[in-house]
């Protein structure tokens, strides 16, 4: 009986050694897979950032055109009631815009801490 258990006991520390080098080996490529994400989403972080920043600047920018123009035509410096119609119309957009997409970045952000782990 204890060469039938040692023989046992030898077979399930085989495998439980065996299990050990598998886990070891999914825990280092997960460790790699984890810094190749990490290192992609550096380098696309720049690009996002500076990205959404240059739209805010447009969405900014456009904004002041058309508080300009508007009171140019309010001094009478302006003739044209299309272009400070259209203007405003474009400045209105891409407010709306940016508010839409903070509110679903907003949305999505909670929804993710919301989320079980």
């Amino acid at each position: 009986m204890n060469k039938i258990t040692s023989t046992g006991l030898n077979l399930v520390s085989k495998s439980v050694k065996e299990n050990m080098e598998q886990t070891k080996s999914i825990q280092k490529e997960i460790i790699n897979s984890q810094q190749d994400i990490i290192r992609d989403s550096k380098s696309l972080s720049g690009n996002f950032i500076k990205d959404v920043s240059d739209a805010l600047n447009n969405v900014a920018k456009a904004q002041n055109e058309a508080a300009e123009i508007t009171k140019n035509y309010e001094l009478g410096k302006e003739q044209d009631l299309t272009k400070v119609i259209v203007n405003q119309q474009i400045s209105k957009l891409g407010f709306q815009l940016t508010l839409n997409v903070r509110n679903k970045v907003l949305s999505a952000y909670k929804d993710i801490m919301n989320m079980p782990v």
